[in-house]
């Protein structure tokens, strides 16, 4: 081999050398690069405290707030929602007491019965039960609006109307509003329990039998189509299926005897219908010849197959559209 070809072969393999020489050198360098310094990091104490503070987070927004004496004080009646919270309704719909026809007896009783309650005097659970459309919600309302407007009470009455399938949160609206000074009538329209729904379970304890009881300043109203509240396969079923069948069934009635206060409503005559449309054509002032409003509502009730408040308010739209009228509450 000649002294030019040795001098290229010792070039050649001392390139690849320095090459995987430089290449170890620079490892350590970069993998230096990618590591965090020191305290930058987050720790695991840390992370810890953390995970904690959002746990307290949301149990604390989970958790029902305690309204304050300043919105209870906002509106006479509130919406119940669930997750703790009371919904002001700026504007009730309600009908003046003065319309409410063919339910004096019941009117009086129930009046009768939220003046004794919201002047701190013994009163029931009341429970307004009967034919649809007859004014039992409307009752309610009308009432709690006459009875709030007396001196004595000054707006201390409050209503707050708690849906149908809320009510197995019912123990903490009671919670909520034991400490309060305001009185409440709380209110659940068309109250019924079908199938297997153990809700009403709920409402047991709270009307009697619960080892807390109902606060003094509540009392609760409901409205059912519905004397016992329950559909008849669902006592039925109960009595199909118990060891002893009577014992099934009046531990299901029993929910309805714990309202100390049972106001039937039953379908209205001819009389009372037209009485009801006419106290409505009075009030908004709808003229009409006494001869044709009293043919067309026995005509729009006929069509409906009923007779009613419901039924007569109906009418009463029906006509004030076609004539131009405004329903304005006087």
């Amino acid at each position: 081999m000649s002294k030019n070809t040795r001098k290229t072969a010792v070039r050649a393999t001392s390139r690849p050398a320095a090459a995987r020489a430089g290449r170890r050198a620079a490892k350590p360098q970069a993998v230096a690069t990618k590591r965090p310094p020191a305290g930058s990091g987050i720790g695991a104490d840390e992370r810890i405290a953390q995970a904690l503070e959002a746990i307290a987070a949301h149990l604390a927004a989970s958790t029902p707030a305690r309204p304050a004496a300043d919105s209870l004080a906002d509106a006479a009646a509130f919406i119940w929602h669930p997750n703790g919270r009371l919904a002001p309704v700026p504007k009730v719909n309600r009908v003046d007491l003065g319309l409410l026809k063919g339910i004096d007896r019941m009117r009086d009783i129930l009046i009768e019965n939220t003046e004794r309650f919201a002047t701190g005097l013994p009163a029931n659970n009341a429970l307004l039960w009967g034919a649809r459309g007859m004014g039992k919600s409307s009752l309610v309302k009308a009432a709690h609006a006459s009875v709030n407007a007396r001196p004595d009470v000054n707006g201390r009455l409050k209503l707050i109307e708690i849906h149908r399938e809320d009510i197995e949160s019912l123990p903490a609206l009671m919670t909520l509003l034991r400490a309060s000074d305001y009185m409440f009538i709380v209110f659940c329209d068309d109250l019924s329990f079908d199938g297997n729904d153990a809700s009403y379970k709920s409402l047991k304890a709270v009307l009697e039998g619960g080892i807390e009881g109902r606060p003094d300043n509540v009392i609760l109203y409901a409205t059912s189509n519905r004397r016992h509240l329950l559909a008849r396969e669902m006592v039925e079923n109960e009595r199909s299926t118990a060891i002893n069948p009577g014992e099934a069934v009046e531990e299901k009635v029993s929910l309805s005897d714990r309202f100390g206060l049972w106001l039937g409503f039953h379908k209205c005559s001819q009389d009372e219908y037209l009485a009801m449309v006419q106290g409505y054509c009075r009030h908004f002032g709808i003229k009409v010849d006494p001869d044709d409003l009293e043919r067309e509502a026995l005509e729009w009730s006929t069509t409906r197959g009923s007779r009613s408040g419901r039924v007569a308010w109906q009418f009463t739209q029906e006509l004030a559209g076609r004539m131009g009228v405004r329903l304005a509450v006087k």
